[in-house]
């Protein structure tokens, strides 16, 4: 299926999923799970391996969470994603709170600026992975440290899809693995304040994903000054110095 037939999928869905379509059981329905698939049969299509960094799409997001471990009850309470088109943030984003029912802990409510009653008007999380699903399309995800995101947007499609996560996440370390193997801090802000990109906006899934978005693209211009004109080439070079 190319590129304009499956736009007319998504759009054919599109409609049956925004009349109250997202009940039954833990949030799963035929629609979104054919909706999931669908894009998991275009995932397999992609390879963004060998793209030039220069022409290579990408969508950047962060996830907020009531914890650290899905398998225990933590959820995704927000998700944020900007595009970076051939190498420039693009003022394309997405933003969404999930819904959550139960207490937040003081830790979360301090950390995200989040409260109860913001979360138990948002849409259901199952609603929300389609709509951000819709935005990122067949890009390839970026994160930071993405372990905490690829766990919980692994066990939400499970949980909500009866179906595995197949999106590829490109985790921010290993670029700066490369670009500066001598850097002893990991944090999003410490490396944002080492390339001089400002911190704003801390601990909210949109602010933290255009941070992390803004140190790609610095972190790819550091990875090509080194020789490595695509993620491929990146890679390979990790593999060698390992």
């Amino acid at each position: 299926m190319g590129f304009y037939p499956f736009v007319q999928f998504v759009r054919g869905i599109q409609g049956k999923l925004q009349t109250n379509m997202f009940g039954g059981m833990n949030g799963q329905n035929p629609q979104q799970m054919a909706f999931i698939r669908q894009m998991q049969r275009e995932l397999e299509n992609t390879d963004s391996m060998a793209i030039p960094f220069g022409n290579l799409n990408v969508a950047v997001f962060d996830i907020e969470t009531t914890g650290f471990y899905p398998d225990k009850g933590d959820q995704i309470i927000s998700i944020g994603a900007v595009k970076i088109i051939k190498g420039k943030v693009s003022e394309d984003n997405f933003y969404s709170l999930a819904r959550f029912e139960k207490p937040l802990s003081n830790e979360i409510k301090e950390l995200t600026g989040l409260s109860e009653a913001d979360l138990e008007k948002a849409p259901p999380l199952s609603e929300v992975l389609i709509s951000f699903l819709e935005f990122v399309k067949d890009m390839p995800l970026v994160a930071h440290h993405a372990n905490h995101e690829k766990s919980f947007m692994q066990h939400s499609c499970w949980k909500l899809f009866c179906t595995p996560f197949k999106n590829r996440i490109l985790d921010t370390s290993f670029l700066y693995r490369i670009a500066d193997h001598n850097k002893s801090f990991w944090r999003l802000e410490d490396l944002c304040e080492f390339y001089s990109i400002p911190v704003k906006d801390r601990h909210h899934a949109l602010g933290d994903a255009k941070l992390t978005a803004l140190l790609w693209c610095r972190l790819i211009e550091e990875v090509h000054k080194l020789g490595c004109s695509n993620l491929k080439e990146v890679y390979e070079r990790i593999a060698r110095f390992s």
